[in-house]
């Protein structure tokens, strides 16, 4: 299928990951026959005005940089507005990990010259869109710090920003209503999953669908920091939804607020103050995927 594209690249996506790999996906694209064009981002909110025009020019709206930029251009082209296709060029990459599209957005390529269209869920926190997982509590300290290091630590950044996080962290207690029913708990943080992986890897909620039209809240309740410490490696194998204390909802609503003050973030970046009220927007998103498998 003839396909023209925009390519949206952030080129200080992974410490400038994304400019250093520019020429091979231009490259890439090229040897698959795509007329394509560039477009750099000077922010988040330019990253929309880019997709809106690409969805207004009936082109594909290529992000490429990391989840963040994904999710941002991602939000422009709800509705079935617009068509979305995926270059990792970030540190975490996890949307392209879901969708089974890998980390090398050169190899990406090949997904937009030749994938199939499938229909996908979103995520909305106070109108804004997300793709991954938002969350607030010990995560928003640690997507503070990861945001902020400056230390080369590729997909490794989240795990860092954890211990450094967990060694001032003290419990906050929770108001949560999902679906209509309310619960309080003490303990490290709310997450409202939609793919059910972030932080490079850690697969939070590895069950979870991004075609089902629903949400999985997950609770962490208060545990020693020890204990906590030595749960995180299992995130990366989704092995940690066996241990007490953490609990998984289903929901298509979720309304959630904390004793003291939180910023949510969802796909890497910040999105919303606490109290926030997020909602499943069932099938919103058409992405170019890997072709599925039997």
């Amino acid at each position: 299928m003839e396909r023209a594209v925009c390519v949206i690249v952030n080129p200080q996506a992974g410490g400038g990951r994304a400019a250093r790999l520019l020429p091979g996906v231009e490259e890439a694209l090229r040897g698959h026959g795509l007329s394509f064009r560039v477009e750099r981002t000077r922010s988040l909110e330019h990253a929309r005005e880019l997709a809106r025009a690409a969805r207004d020019a009936g082109e594909v709206a290529a992000g490429f940089g990391g989840d963040g930029l994904i999710g941002a251009v991602a939000g422009e082209l709800s509705g079935g507005a617009g068509t979305l296709a995926v270059l990792p060029g970030g540190r975490g990459n996890d949307f392209a990990r879901k969708l089974g599209i890998g980390g090398d957005p050169v190899a990406a390529c090949a997904v937009i010259a030749a994938g199939t269209e499938r229909s996908v869920d979103m995520a909305e926190v106070d109108g804004r869109a997300y793709l991954g997982i938002a969350s607030a509590g010990i995560d928003s300290d640690v997507n503070r710090i990861a945001l902020e290091t400056r230390l080369p630590l590729g997909g490794l950044v989240y795990l860092y920003g954890a211990l450094k996080a967990l060694l001032a962290w003290r419990p906050a207690h929770w108001e949560v209503v999902i679906d209509g029913t309310p619960r309080a708990f003490d303990g490290y943080s709310v997450a409202v999953a939609n793919t059910g992986v972030f932080g490079g890897g850690m697969y939070l909620v590895p069950d979870a669908r991004v075609d089902d039209g629903l949400l999985d809240v997950v609770l962490m309740d208060n545990m020693a920091k020890r204990r906590y410490l030595a749960n995180l490696p299992k995130v990366f194998n989704g092995t940690h939804v066996r241990e007490p204390g953490l609990h998984i909802v289903p929901a298509r609503e979720v309304a959630f607020g904390a004793d003291r003050p939180f910023t949510a973030y969802a796909d890497g970046d910040p999105i919303a103050e606490l109290p926030a009220t997020v909602r499943v927007v069932p099938g919103a998103l058409r992405v170019l995927a890997p072709e599925a498998r039997p």
